[in-house]
């Protein structure tokens, strides 16, 4: 079984949650800050993770398994919905890590997005020292910007962020 990604269901939310509240423990590239305990379930109440101006999906692994999640968040860069574009991510559980999954899905998210949407440009962004998302962004299709000067705060200093992106007509490696 490939990697897929589906809308999220009520079950994968205790995995998600316990995720978020964990992230700063693992490599602290996700971390900003605690957010209320059930602020991922309040906003699964209320849309199902999925609205005009943002979405979350489900990864599920090789084996079937929640993997993690992807998502996306509107970004605008002037005044129009013609100036809109969207920034995606990527939060993968633990054990999903190093596998090629969040290659895959970052794939699939960016397929899904330009096949369900009028977006013509989608953004990614990370730390300067996340290496391995990085190249999981450039075998997923993305093209590297440059580096955006202290556009973080997290963890009580500023950090520089790599910005990417792909447009619809740009084609992933295979």
């Amino acid at each position: 079984m490939p990697v897929t990604l589906r809308a999220v269901l009520a079950t994968d939310l205790p995995a998600l949650s316990q995720y978020r509240l964990d992230a700063a423990k693992e490599t602290g590239f996700e971390f900003f800050g605690f957010t209320a305990a059930n602020a991922l379930e309040r906003r699964f109440a209320q849309d199902g993770l999925i609205s005009d101006a943002m979405g979350t999906l489900a990864v599920i692994d090789h084996e079937g398994a929640l993997a993690g999640s992807v998502g996306w968040f509107a970004v605008q860069h002037g005044p129009s919905t013609s100036a809109r574009a969207l920034n995606v991510g990527i939060g993968l559980l633990p054990d999903s890590r190093g596998r090629g999954i969040g290659t895959a899905a970052q794939r699939l998210l960016a397929e899904y997005l330009f096949e369900n949407t009028l977006i013509e440009r989608l953004e990614a962004a990370t730390d300067v020292e996340n290496v391995a998302e990085q190249r999981s962004l450039e075998k997923s299709g993305f093209t590297r910007e440059g580096v955006m000067r202290h556009a973080q705060y997290r963890a009580g200093s500023w950090h520089d962020i790599v910005l990417y992106s792909r447009l619809r007509g740009d084609v992933a490696p295979a």
